[in-house]
């Protein structure tokens, strides 16, 4: 037999196998119960959310010789006739390629003959959004009155095209988008079914990927089982076969756009580039990332309207105060009207790279959030202390040379002699520790490269940009009840692993008062050996 994809394969056969739709499920099951079963039903929804397998359920259902709990019993020939696909009860009809009316003649013709074995003929209507007028108009008075051993199952995903003739003739059952973890439990049993390991993260990206649709995501599933034949499905697998990108690349590009460093977007452009991601979905992605950021600061208790793994909350939660709500209001606004561009664009690289420089750039626009973004930028150069005054009041007429303290003068061989060995040590090997923990975890490895090593009461003592780049290499994640290193311990492993020394670090933030470039370690030991040899 040939491959059965899984969206096929694991199909609901009962009404306690549907996911995500009780009150539709609940209500058809005490119809069948009572046999208060109705001659015309409406169901409308998004894709994939499980309208034509509860259609061809309760198709089954209402035929079924010996039915359980208003469920079908899957046993008896009836049953076995329609799943099949052979009997003469069930007549399915695709509206999308089968929209005329020669098509519903056809149906209506069909109409008058009872069935030959089971109490009803159920007509199924797939699309039926995508009838012509003339169809629509052929099929209202059978609708209205069809015999009564005839019911019709109308399917649709948008039910604003249907004529309110037929609407009020039908009754109507709306199908909600299927919650993440819903559909992730789902994944999880269809993967136990097929003798597959796979990680938890892994199947909760992918039901997150399917955005609220079962057969998406069984889909994609399906997809990435038949990449990595045989091996346990990991979360970067699933990265790897659907395109996507890791929140933390959109952390470390929105910490590079509210520093205004063009450069390192363009660097993680060329990263999701080469590693081969799509483009449309990195922008969509990227945008929802920031939806996500600003409903993390607009809510009481984001954990009820997120659906996110604990460890991803945490980080969302945590990389939320990076940027003000109007900023966050205003990327997003850009990364929306791209969304719509890049769609069909040959280009899509250099849109998105001139969308990216617009976010850097606010003084390039004009528009209002625009304004408020380049007024951001001006009061954390203000709080950092970037604007100093070249006149002191009452010294206009001063030379500058009279005012301009010298810089104090030190010997960087002295200096560098009264560090201790192991700060040495770690400071000559500064490059390849940050490079070692770029490769372990980007976010850091972006902090840390605009970080500054000095030396403060015989310590190696970093110092960050600002107060959210320190707690976030303090920040802990829970794991399994289990608080996880943070990235300085991180840091501390692997300074441990380059030079073998166990060295204590502290961290700080730039408080505008130090001289970082005078006490910058990498420059004090780099002069300090020059001038020795």
């Amino acid at each position: 037999m040939s491959y059965l994809a899984l969206y096929r394969k694991y199909r609901p056969q009962s009404f306690d196998e549907v996911r995500g739709q009780d009150h539709i499920v609940t209500t058809l099951k005490n119809q069948m119960k009572t046999g208060r079963i109705g001659h015309a039903y409406l169901f409308c929804g998004t894709r994939g959310t499980g309208k034509t397998s509860v259609a061809k359920l309760f198709a089954k259902a209402v035929n079924c010789e010996s039915p359980v709990d208003g469920s079908p019993c899957g046993k008896c020939s009836v049953c076995k006739s329609i799943d099949s696909q052979v009997s003469m009860n069930v007549t399915e009809l695709d509206a999308a390629s089968n929209n005329s009316v020669e098509n519903i003649r056809d149906i209506i013709e069909n109409v008058k003959y009872s069935p030959t074995e089971g109490k009803y003929k159920v007509f199924i209507i797939d699309e039926v959004h995508m009838l012509s007028t003339s169809a629509f108009n052929a099929l209202l008075k059978t609708l209205e009155e069809p015999p009564e051993y005839v019911i019709f199952i109308l399917a649709t995903t948008e039910v604003h095209k249907i004529p309110i003739t037929i609407l009020s003739r039908c009754q109507r059952y709306d199908f909600k988008r299927i919650t993440t973890d819903t559909i992730a439990g789902c994944l999880a049993d269809l993967m136990k079914s097929e003798g597959i390991e796979a990680e938890e993260k892994a199947l909760k990206y992918i039901a997150r990927v399917g955005d609220g649709s079962m057969r998406d995501a069984q889909s994609l599933l399906d997809q990435c089982i038949a990449f990595y034949i045989g091996q346990t499905l990991t979360y970067d697998k699933v990265l790897e076969v659907l395109g996507s990108v890791d929140v933390e690349v959109f952390a470390r590009l929105l910490r590079y756009i509210t520093a205004g460093s063009a450069e390192g977007c363009m660097t993680i452009l060329d990263e999701v580039l080469a590693s081969g991601r799509e483009l449309t979905m990195f922008v969509s992605d990227f945008a929802g990332y920031l939806r996500n950021l600003l409903l993390a600061q607009s809510v009481e208790d984001p954990y009820e309207v997120l659906e996110f793994s604990k460890e991803n909350m945490e980080l969302i939660i945590h990389e939320s105060h990076v940027a003000d709500g109007e900023t966050l209001i205003r990327y997003i606004s850009i990364m929306s009207e791209l969304l719509n561009r890049i769609r069909y664009a040959t280009q899509k690289r250099l849109l998105i790279e001139v969308e990216l420089i617009k976010l850097v750039r606010p003084q390039m626009q004009t528009d209002y959030s625009a304004l408020l973004d380049r007024v951001r930028v001006l009061e954390e150069k203000l709080e950092n202390g970037d604007f100093v005054s070249t006149k002191a009041a009452g010294t206009e007429n001063t030379p500058a040379s009279e005012n301009t303290p010298e810089p104090d003068s030190f010997n960087a061989e002295e200096l560098a002699k009264a560090l201790p060995e192991d700060i040495v040590q770690v400071v000559n090997s500064w490059q390849q520790i940050t490079g070692r923990m770029n490769g372990i975890d980007k976010l850091s490895g972006t902090m840390l490269a605009t970080a500054v090593p000095i030396e403060e009461n015989g310590k190696l003592h970093i110092v960050f940009k600002n107060d959210l780049d320190v707690r976030t290499m303090q920040f802990r994640n829970e794991m399994n009840g289990e608080l996880q290193p943070s990235r300085i311990d991180v840091l501390k492993n692997q300074i441990a692993k380059i030079t073998g020394k166990d060295l204590d670090i502290t961290v700080g933030v730039d408080d505008g008062k130090t001289n970082l470039q005078k006490r910058d370690l990498r420059k004090v030991v780099k002069l300090a050996i020059r001038q020795i040899d």
